[in-house]
């Protein structure tokens, strides 16, 4: 009988192991046939319903994989922060540890390289309001954070190594210290409220341009904004204490 019975139990656990791989394929499959509406027709069109007719289902069967849109929202969003951040550290792995400057420079590069080929993923991610309720938990703000840390990291050892000019004590507005104050305990940042207010506006200014571009908002003067994107790099870096290397094939 104990030998039926463990039977039983194997052929039980590999039925589960089955039907696990099978709902996986399906949530896969399900962010796949978001991600091409998003692509094809704009993010007005990822519905649930047209989602669903994507897969050759029916409404209410899509529930059975995400609770509701915001649910599927949430898990194609993650996705393209994996992606992202997956791009952003081969871009800066492309340099040996200890190379702060070039790390950096290739990492906000590969961040570029992804954005314009994958215009509406980024699109989706960083220019678009978040509706959902944003769970500390969820897959979106895990991936996004797995993503922060990128260049959080790498930025606090070159502040370790080679640290930076930042402010006088007492020239940040209260209120602009107080919110980085925050930010610092929250991400576990061990940076000077001053030092963390020199990378954000590095950050700001980069992001700022990087977003004008993906959205088309700069195509009537530049066309071609490698070497805008490559200008904002170089003066950036001085900021941080870095010296400035261009990318060999500009």
């Amino acid at each position: 009988m104990s030998k039926d019975r463990e039977e039983g139990g194997r052929v039980a656990a590999q039925s589960v192991g089955r039907r696990e791989r099978v709902r996986q394929a399906t949530l896969a499959e399900i962010r796949a046939a978001a991600r091409r509406l998003l692509i094809e027709q704009g993010s007005q069109a990822v519905t649930i319903n047209a989602v669903a007719r994507e897969m050759g289902m029916s409404g209410p069967a899509l529930y059975h994989y995400f609770a509701g849109h915001d649910e599927l929202v949430g898990a194609v969003t993650a996705d393209f922060f994996r992606e992202l951040t997956a791009a952003v550290e081969a871009g800066r792995d492309s340099h040996p540890p200890g190379e702060h400057g070039p790390r950096l420079l290739g990492a906000c590069r590969a961040m570029r390289r992804w954005a314009v080929t994958h215009r509406a993923e980024f699109g989706w991610v960083f220019a678009s309001p978040i509706t959902a309720e944003r769970r500390p938990d969820s897959p979106r703000e895990l991936a996004g954070r797995d993503f922060e840390q990128v260049f959080l990291e790498e930025v606090a050892e070159l502040w370790r190594s080679r640290p930076f000019p930042v402010p006088a004590p007492g020239e940040l507005h209260p209120s602009i210290r107080s919110q980085l104050r925050a930010y610092a305990d929250a991400t576990g940042m061990g940076l000077p409220v001053e030092a963390i207010h020199v990378v954000m506006s590095c950050w700001i200014r980069l992001y700022g341009l990087l977003c004008m571009e993906v959205l088309n908002q700069l195509d009537f003067v530049y066309p071609d904004m490698e070497a805008v994107f490559e200008e904002c790099l170089r003066e950036i870096a001085p900021r941080l204490g870095l010296d400035y290397e261009g990318p060999s094939d500009l």
